[in-house]
């Protein structure tokens, strides 16, 4: 017979959302509150889908702390679930493992959850499935865990649910890697995979699948958040459909700026562009804008950016107060000519450009850097880090980059001084 599952990961309930919060009439409630949306969102569309059960591929929560609220909260998530005849199966992830709410909450008698000592095969004998997958003893897992999980279940529609960083994604944190032949040669039907916030699928002996977060929290992660639909027929073929169930989505806006005359003319093209992202999905936006292109208002943007976010803001409010909100206006342009050899003003910026420059590449130099930031870096907090691009150089020991970052916003000011 057939039926119907949805495929979710990395809720990282209550975990807070970041970027917004310091501006002026910034979203606090929904900020707050988004992950926790979301999943009702989840849990509404499974039960009008009518789905025979939910898989959770790890971290539905979000580290260690001890607000028993975010379990309670999610425990009477999984009752309307239950209400519904629904079933849940939960696998922990690298958070959940240091998580008090894993380890002392009691769930609905729906909710079953993997172990972490070995894989573990739970089987729904009346739809012939079979799931097979192992939980997170711990945070850090460096062991191929889909190495040791079991042969496919003759007959069922095997699906293995994972929690791995997969090879090739250098961006997340190297959690009980694996390859995607390795998982194709395991013969199940579909993977369910947790742990890598973005969607990706292949498809091939297995569907394997990141559904990808269920609710963007800051800007490295951007567009559109949700799980996935996967429907299966009589004869074992899956068919799988996004679902959209982000409440605030990130994004990322570039706009070309070559052809504006003025600050004013920079924020219309920005108007612009917001307009369009609310052609889409009806989903409030958190949107960094990046003005880009090759504009005699190079100096000017970079000498006036108060005033160009507060016309930002302005084109913001105009188009809608209640879906978009401007996280920051980056100025990433570059100088409509280069510098003038002939007035002395412009040979001594032309100068210092070669100083920036050989400043990058100087070992030494940068050595000092590292030595002059090194204890405001140890004092900063993660949240901080995250949020401010130069620190989050310093934190990866990129000082170059910071050279290379901080240059060319000085010599614009100066260039706009001098001309």
């Amino acid at each position: 017979m057939g039926f119907k599952f949805i495929h979710a990961a990395d809720i990282h309930l209550d975990s807070p959302l970041r970027g917004l919060s310091a501006y002026e009439n910034a979203p606090a409630e929904q900020l707050r509150n988004a992950s926790r949306e979301a999943l009702k969102e989840l849990v509404s569309k499974a039960i009008e889908e009518q789905v025979s059960f939910v898989v959770f591929a790890g971290d539905l929560y979000d580290g260690d702390w001890r607000d028993y609220n975010t379990g309670i909260f999610f425990a009477g998530q999984m009752g309307r679930l239950a209400h519904a005849g629904i079933g849940a199966f939960l696998l922990y992830g690298n958070h959940d493992a240091e998580s008090e709410m894993t380890k002392k909450l009691a769930l609905p008698g729906n909710v079953i959850a993997f172990g972490s000592g070995s894989p573990q095969v739970h089987t729904i004998d009346e739809l012939k499935v079979a799931l097979h997958g192992q939980s997170f003893a711990n945070r850090s897992v460096g062991e191929n865990l889909a190495a040791a999980y079991p042969p496919k279940v003759n007959g069922y529609f095997n699906i293995g649910v994972l929690h791995t960083a997969l090879q090739g994604y250098a961006a997340h944190a190297n959690y009980a890697p694996c390859s995607i032949d390795e998982l194709h040669a395991k013969g199940y039907d579909y993977w369910a995979l947790g742990h890598v916030h973005e969607y990706q699928r292949w498809d091939g002996p297995s569907t394997i699948v990141f559904p990808g977060n269920l609710q963007g929290r800051h800007i490295r992660e951007t567009g559109r958040k949700g799980a996935v639909l996967v429907t299966v027929d009589d004869t074992g073929h899956a068919v799988v459909e996004r679902l959209f169930l982000d409440i605030l989505r990130w994004e990322l806006l570039r706009v070309d700026v070559s052809s504006c005359s003025d600050l004013e003319s920079a924020a219309r093209s920005v108007g612009h562009g917001l307009t369009s992202l609310l052609e889409t999905d009806n989903v409030p936006r958190a949107v960094r804008v990046v003005l880009e292109g090759h504009t005699a208002l190079h100096g000017s943007l970079f000498g006036n950016a108060a005033h160009l976010r507060a016309q930002v803001l302005a084109h913001a409010a105009a188009i809608d107060a209640e879906q978009l909100w401007v996280e920051k206006v980056k100025v990433a342009t570059t100088p409509l000519h280069s510098l003038p050899s002939s007035d002395e003003s412009h040979e001594a910026l032309a100068e210092l450009q070669g100083i920036f420059t050989e400043a990058s590449q100087d070992p030494d130099f940068l050595a000092e850097l590292q030595d002059q930031l090194r204890p405001f870096l140890n004092k900063a907090s993660d949240e901080v880090r995250d949020d401010v691009p130069l620190l989050e150089l310093a934190r990866q020991k990129h000082f170059e980059g910071i050279v290379q970052e901080v240059a060319p916003a000085l010599l614009a000011r100066l260039s706009s001084k001098a001309e």
